[in-house]
């Protein structure tokens, strides 16, 4: 037997130390740059998760991944409609300083030719984290915008804010592209401009037949005007609307686009094999990756490996088929040797669409939905972060916190400097992820519907309370209803709202649903409340700075010159070899 002193055996084991330290990732290490898995749904409801609450839809795999991570309870998107929550989302910053706030009936882009989109001189996580060295893509959807002044010059592009790599739809998957699900954009202008042509169709053709039979004396300068005219509205109803579908339902791998329309039956196939291809070239990192689902927005796919499976109809089929992307996508990451490497990220960019029943999601017990300014149901978002080896598995945070969070917490972990030239609204999450404070940076919350103000969250100091006041609220339709059934999406203006003096004011804690508004009698701190929060209104207003709003009907309406195409325009027409592929 070979026998050692103490001092080679303590020689001996210095080096075992060592060794097994250089085979572990030092979390606490200040130069260790994780990568980032960021997963967005759209339109997903907070009550659609197991791990929320629902139990008649199966969601094992989002349920696993918040029972080792940590969940968020108190989650805010920064607006109830996409393009505005995503804005938020990627500048870290209320999506009225880029100019993404409407002010009347146009609440998000509604074309792919249109000029609107996040600004060029906007700053997102992505471009700050590309001076990092982090390679960043974004698969899925975008509706951010396009171009601005030409077909190809991709100002407002994801190739442009940042994102290295992009595949998938720079609008957004929307009735108009499933054949025979109806139509959704502007559907009463499309109905005037359809009566409109009729009227002129009618006047054009009665006079001509006038003419031609003699029975009046017709200049032909008038037929000709008509004629004219009638060319024009049928060119003004027929192009930008009838070929929606070729439009704006596209899918563009960087630059080009590959597919035109998008074929919705492998769409869903392709944006998970990007995704994993991603992941797979860029394992040695760093990396950022943001999966941004199709679903759940309507149309609701209609898979066959998951159709009639649910509970809860086609909408639980897709939350369903959401969930087994969410675990394949986690599958792939641990395949890899990258869990604890990864930081992971789960949400939904606003509440579920309530105005359809059979096909939007549920909220809980929140009030409200998508579009529905601030009520609760619109903004309150599930949360989940994920990464072993760093944050405790199983720890639950109620205190509030925003989409717009993500921001300084990637960036941060990410080893970058946060912009100093612009008011940023989030803040670093990973105090609170981590359990070294218990409490919200977020004392105040600002809740917008469209550019307008519309409550106020206050998170006091000296308290736990929650307070929430309401300025105005949407008039639901038919009255007594829970939506806007009338309209099919609620609006912020004129007539659609209704302003309140004084506000109403609720306690959140105590009523989440926001069905007993705050008195005197029943609150002594009501005044409190008001008073404090006109305050933080006056110091939150010197804060703005006047931007160009890029929702207006001048940035939002059809432009050919603008219009993304593959091909020779106006005859725009490809299709992606997908066979292969299969979910």
């Amino acid at each position: 037997m070979l026998l050692m002193d103490n001092t080679s055996l303590r020689f001996f084991a210095g080096l075992l130390v060592l060794f097994q330290s250089s085979l572990c990732v030092t979390h606490a290490d200040p130069d260790f740059r994780p990568n980032f898995v960021l997963m967005m749904v759209d339109d997903l409801g907070i009550g659609d998760l197991g791990c929320y609450g629902n139990d008649s839809i199966r969601t094992p795999n989002i349920d696993r991944l918040a029972a080792a991570g940590v969940k968020l309870t108190h989650h805010i998107s920064a607006a109830p409609l996409c393009t505005p929550s995503r804005t938020a989302f990627m500048t870290g910053r209320y999506a009225l300083r880029a100019g993404l706030g409407s002010t009347g009936r146009v609440q998000v882009i509604l074309f792919l030719a249109g000029s609107g989109g996040l600004p060029p001189n906007e700053t997102t996580f992505a471009k700050l984290l590309q001076k990092q060295g982090y390679t960043t893509g974004i698969v899925g959807k975008w509706h951010l915008g396009v171009n601005c002044e030409s077909r190809n010059d991709h100002c407002h592009h994801p190739n442009n804010h940042g994102f290295d790599f992009f595949y998938g739809l720079p609008f957004t998957y929307f009735n108009d592209c499933q054949p025979g699900e109806g139509k959704d954009v502007l559907v009463d202008l499309q109905e005037m401009l359809r009566k409109i042509f009729a009227l002129v169709a009618l006047a054009f053709l009665t006079l001509l037949l006038v003419r031609v039979v003699g029975l009046m004396q017709i200049r032909l300068t008038l037929v000709v005007f008509l004629a004219v005219l009638l060319l024009l509205s049928f060119s003004v109803r027929f192009v930008p609307f009838e070929l929606l579908r070729t439009w704006n339902c596209i899918i563009m791998r960087n630059g080009e686009v590959v597919e035109q329309p998008l074929n919705p039956e492998t769409l869903n196939a392709r944006l998970m094999n990007e995704a994993e291809q991603f992941v797979e070239r860029h394992r040695d990192g760093p990396f950022l990756l943001f999966l941004s689902f199709a679903h759940v927005h309507t149309p609701l796919f209609v898979s066959k490996r998951f159709a009639g499976k649910s509970k809860h109809g086609l909408y639980g089929d897709n939350v369903e088929e959401v969930d087994w992307m969410v675990g394949r996508m986690m599958e792939t990451i641990e395949r890899l040797g990258l869990s604890e490497k990864t930081l992971t990220y789960f949400t939904s960019d606003h509440g579920g669409h309530i105005e359809d029943p059979r096909r939007g999601g549920w909220n809980g017990i929140y009030r409200g939905g998508k579009a529905m300014g601030g009520w609760e149901g619109g903004i309150r978002v599930p949360g989940i972060f994920h990464w072993p080896g760093r944050l405790t598995a199983g720890r639950q945070v109620n205190e509030p916190t925003s989409l717009m969070d993500v921001f300084p917490t990637v960036v941060k972990l990410a080893g970058g400097a946060l912009p100093e030239h612009r008011i940023l609204d989030g803040h670093d999450l990973m105090p609170l992820l981590e359990g070294k404070t218990n409490r919200s940076q977020h004392e105040f919350m600002f809740h917008y519907c469209g550019m307008y103000l519309n409550a106020v969250r206050w998170h006091p100091h000296d308290s736990d309370s929650i307070f929430k006041v309401h300025f105005f609220t949407p008039n639901f339709s038919p009255a007594g209803a829970g939506g806007c059934y009338d309209t099919g999406v609620c609006m912020c203006h004129r007539e659609f709202v209704t302003y309140h003096d004084p506000p109403l004011v609720f306690e959140l804690l105590r009523d989440p649903s926001e069905s007993l508004p705050l008195t005197p009698e029943t609150e002594p701190r009501v005044s409190e409340v008001l008073e404090c929060v006109r305050r933080a209104v006056e110091d939150h207003r010197r804060t703005h700075t006047p931007m160009e709003n890029q929702l207006t009907w001048t940035h939002t309406l059809w432009r050919p010159w603008l219009q993304p195409c593959c091909g020779t325009f106006p005859f725009c027409s490809c299709s992606e070899n997908s066979s292969h592929l299969s979910l």
